[in-house]
């Protein structure tokens, strides 16, 4: 994959290495402590962690014999960005949603039936 959008949608794909970025909006963490709570080896976390890290959404960086990582929130921006340009995906207002929809049912109430 050699477009930069492609890669961080393909990082984004898989679900635990979804779960490891909302891990990390904590904290930098080592990755041994990301490796934890997953059922399977260190050598395949280190996988989704290379993937994660070729994609730019994440950094890793050795602090004396610990490896640690940490959330590059920045790469995200092109896929939101485009996202965006859909307009199906500008966030919503719950509240604003809620009130909308109690007003309607109030009207529907206050309507006479036929």
């Amino acid at each position: 994959m050699n477009d930069p959008l492609d890669t961080v949608f393909a990082a984004l794909a898989d679900p635990t290495r979804r779960t490891i970025l909302t891990m990390l909006l904590e904290d930098d963490m080592a990755v041994t402590d990301v490796a934890e709570p997953f059922e399977m080896s260190l050598a395949a976390i280190s996988k989704h962690l290379t993937i994660l890290t070729r994609a730019g959404l994440i950094a890793q960086e050795k602090r004396g014999r610990v490896k640690w990582c940490k959330l590059q929130p920045d790469a995200m921006r092109s896929a939101s960005v485009w996202m965006q340009g859909f307009g199906q995906f500008e966030p919503v207002n719950l509240d604003a949603f809620e009130r909308f929809l109690e007003a309607e049912l109030l009207n529907d109430d206050a309507k006479p039936e036929a």
